[in-house]
């Protein structure tokens, strides 16, 4: 069984190079040779665990296994007969030890909210509190660790926590009203250098399903983030940020309940990130924000497909967590079936007061051949006279005749070189250089391609 996941998980292109903002050279990652095989003891039951397996824990197997394997290698879960599944609570990522979750085999988290609290009771609830459960797996201060492999890791956030009435997601609903919800995220990795997501199916996270602050290197490459577009709250894709340099996230499909990704520029701010050859399906969109007050620059985002989501291209901030966002591209981006498609805002109204003493400034952006259909609202928005959006469009077409609106405040827009054929309107404290034109856009149909199957 070892022999033929590691087989199957080899990569086609190992010496396929990623040039672009991120500083490192990013290739695509191995699977390490396996330190220690677990098998499973439970069967799945319609894509979830029999009432009678809930306290089957294999936490402390999984964990064990983890703390004693050396470093260049990993733990695999495998499955064993019928026995396809794993149950746990939260684990422990080592310093360069890769968790692998075998083809046909799920991780399942465990539904028992007492599991994740950081103190008694402060965990599935919905509350004033910040940050009342432990992720399901975290990477705290260790370098080189990673999950990998072609099995699934699912959260269960739309199932009832063991002994409430109430899924994970439900208390998010709930917290619409005011509050927190106290639910875990999937996957949080902290100060944890060259930390690695490599072909893993991530579902169903309570929370957001990955996060990853203040570490130097980070590699997602081939994963899948698949949870429902509705009633999914906060279940951001792939969150990195304050204080996070030199990440790559490539060639991965990305469909959820919030932001497909979000660089989120908290105190330690974000730099030197590459989104690259990537689809994203439903959701919030490839987003920069709301945090944006530790600043943030050097991203470059190119070959990306945005089929359905309620944002397309997205930079969002207010006056309670803003700051200067720059130096960001976007290039060879598709758009269709957005209501927004296009979004620079300083007027993000989820998160904090829209003003405040942290003010946002976006300037130095950048969009090349950007292709646009669906229709939809495309939105310049800046915050007052003195910070404002400045945005290069170069080559943005609409490829349809669909009905779009605009917004365009506090910004300064240029025009070219290539047709850009946005009907920009004269906007509030606005400027507009250069002529709009129509172009010939190369067709995105290659771009839009089916969610993958599991």
């Amino acid at each position: 069984m070892i022999r033929r996941l590691l087989f199957c998980l080899l990569p086609i292109a190992l010496a396929t190079t990623l040039a672009a903002q991120d500083t490192r050279t990013v290739t695509e990652p191995v699977v390490p040779p396996v330190c220690t095989a677990l098998d499973a003891h439970i069967q799945a039951v319609n894509n979830t665990l029999a009432p009678a397996d809930e306290h089957m824990l294999d936490t402390a197997r999984i964990q064990q296994a983890l703390d004693h394997c050396p470093r260049g290698q990993g733990v695999l879960l495998q499955a064993h007969h019928i026995h396809d599944a794993f149950l746990s609570g939260p684990l422990e990522l080592r310093a360069g030890v890769a968790l692998i979750v075998g083809k046909g085999v799920t991780l399942y988290a465990s539904r028992d909210a007492s599991l994740y609290e950081f103190t008694p009771g402060s965990c599935g609830k919905v509350n004033n509190e910040r940050n009342g459960c432990k992720p399901l797996l975290s990477a705290d201060h260790v370098a080189g660790a990673s999950v990998m492999g072609e099995g699934t890791i699912d959260g269960r956030g739309g199932e009832k926590i063991l002994g409430s009435p109430y899924s994970w997601w439900d208390l998010a609903e709930q917290a619409r009203a005011g509050g927190r919800q106290q639910v875990p995220r999937l996957i949080v990795a902290n100060h944890a250098d060259n930390f690695t997501l490599y072909r893993i199916t991530l579902k169903n996270s309570p929370n957001f399903h990955v996060v990853y602050n203040g570490g130097n290197g980070f590699t997602v490459w081939g994963i899948r983030i698949n949870t429902p577009q509705r009633l999914a709250r906060n279940t951001d894709g792939v969150d990195p940020g304050d204080g996070a340099r030199n990440v790559t996230i490539t060639h991965s499909y990305i469909r959820t309940g919030d932001d497909n990704v979000a660089i989120k520029g908290g105190t330690g701010g974000a730099v030197n990130m590459t989104i690259s050859h990537n689809h994203f399906y439903w959701g919030h969109g490839m987003s920069i924000g709301s945090e944006t007050n530790g600043g943030v620059s050097k991203i470059r985002v190119f070959d990306l497909s945005l089929d359905g989501p309620d944002n397309g291209i997205r930079i969002k901030s207010n006056g309670s967590r803003g700051g200067l966002t720059h130096d960001v591209s976007y290039d060879d981006v598709c758009v269709r079936n957005s209501p927004n498609p296009i979004t620079l805002d300083t007027a993000y109204t989820a998160n904090g007061p829209l003003k405040g003493t942290s003010k946002p400034t976006m300037r130095d952006i950048t969009l090349s051949n950007v292709r646009v259909s669906g229709g939809g609202r495309i939105t310049f928005n800046g915050y007052d006279h003195t910070h404002r959006i400045a945005v290069k469009l170069d080559g943005v077409q609409i490829t349809d005749k669909d009905a779009y609106k605009y917004k365009l405040v506090h910004a300064d827009i240029t025009l070219g070189p290539e047709p850009t054929n946005l009907k920009l309107p004269k906007g509030e404290d606005a400027t507009v250089t250069g002529a709009p034109a129509q172009g010939t856009s190369p067709s995105c149909a290659a771009m839009f391609v089916p969610f993958p199957a599991e």
